[in-house]
């Protein structure tokens, strides 16, 4: 089946749904839409197409975006202008990263695969497929979006991801030919993305489609449209968005308050920090705090442990239900807090090495959420 974006309201349901599911990090949603809508305007099929009509011995390649979403100050854009990033040549970072890689390694790519879901990383993704005329499946390796490239599925299967290309929006470019280890190439992208000051595009898990097809989480672009739709149906109609998008996943309403307080850190080109949420209606006099990495991990209701990682803490505005990523947020929003069920890959032991509390330094014991909501 294929399913085609045509209108600007396509776009939007879209990159909503994707950022809704990117759980505060993912990227920026009006780049996606600029990207998505660039590509349409010039004009490309915005499409994807079930992963099981992508045959087996067709390459398949997964673009991102790597680096900190972190906003960019004055006094960083003069330091950009010192080493010459001052015009941008690209409309789209991840498609030249496919391009050099195809180059590098002598093949063609045939599919595209996103790495997560998120307004920027996703939408960038299909926009790239539009624009080097080949598919992009309805599909992606983790569900949701994530900091570190090795919580995907493919990790998990245990396939190379590596080579690696690299490109940013200036020109430059790079090829991570080899690695000891996941860990390793995500700490070398990072750098190579940090000497741009931000975000770089970057493709790998150069593989063919039957492999692509054991790893995929499929039909989570479809998913990410449904929800999208859904938020803005419920808007215009004059429904509650937040309780029509959490009966539509069968989700929970975790919180719900005021922001009171954002602590950011960008350490090691991730954007971190906490939130802290005051309660209000059935959460008055608690108090929520969410830790991101880029993306929501942690987080507590008067200091106890509450959901965490690999399942999904997404924070939307409480009366339009849209998403809010963590570059975003700041004291004084109205905000609801919405809990997912993680993919369950992630909650195997190797899963959770890689996505749970411990992996980020947090010693707390992973509760899935279903478990932790029904005993509150």
């Amino acid at each position: 089946m294929r399913i085609s974006l045509e209108t600007d309201q396509d776009i939007k349901d879209f990159v909503r749904g994707c950022t809704f599911m990117g759980t505060g990090g993912g990227g920026l949603p009006e780049d996606g839409i600029r990207w998505l809508t660039s590509a349409r305007d010039d004009g490309h099929t915005i499409a994807w197409v079930d992963g099981s009509d992508v045959p087996d011995d067709e390459y398949t390649v997964c673009p991102f975006l790597m680096g900190s979403i972190a906003p960019v100050t004055e006094e960083t854009k003069k330091r950009m202008a010192r080493f010459g990033l001052i015009e941008e040549k690209y409309k789209s970072i991840q498609a030249e990263a496919v391009k050099l890689l195809e180059k590098y390694m002598n093949v063609k790519t045939n599919v595209i695969v996103p790495i997560e879901l998120g307004g920027g990383n996703t939408a960038g993704a299909v926009a790239a497929a539009a624009r080097l005329g080949i598919l992009a499946v309805d599909g992606d390796y983790t569900g949701r979006a994530i900091p570190e490239i090795p919580q995907t599925t493919p990790y998990l299967a245990g396939l190379p991801m590596w080579p690696i290309s690299s490109t940013d929006r200036y020109g430059n470019h790079a090829i991570i030919e080899q690695s000891v280890g996941y860990e390793m190439v995500e700490r070398m992208g990072k750098y190579i993305a940090a000497a741009s000051f931000g975000l770089t595009g970057q493709a790998g898990f150069l593989i063919k489609g039957s492999e692509m097809k054991k790893v995929l989480i499929p039909g989570t672009l479809t998913k990410c449209l449904e929800i999208g739709r859904k938020i803005q149906v419920a808007r215009k109609s004059g429904r509650d968005p937040v309780r029509d998008v959490i009966g539509y996943l069968n989700g929970w309403l975790l919180f719900e308050g005021k922001v009171t307080s954002k602590e950011p850190e960008d350490r090691e080109d991730y954007f971190c920090g906490i939130n802290t949420i005051s309660g209000t209606k059935d959460f008055a006099g608690k108090e929520m705090k969410i830790w991101f990495k880029n993306e929501n991990h942690i987080s507590w209701i008067d200091n106890k442990p509450y959901v965490t990682s690999p399942d999904m803490i997404i924070v939307v505005e409480r009366q339009t239900g849209e998403p809010l990523t963590n570059t975003v947020i700041s004291a004084g929003q109205n905000v609801a807090v919405i809990g997912l069920k993680a993919i369950e890959q992630f909650r195997s032991p190797k899963g959770l090495g890689i996505l749970g509390p411990k992996h980020f330094d947090f010693d707390i014991e992973y509760k899935p959420i279903e478990r932790i909501v029904k005993s509150r």
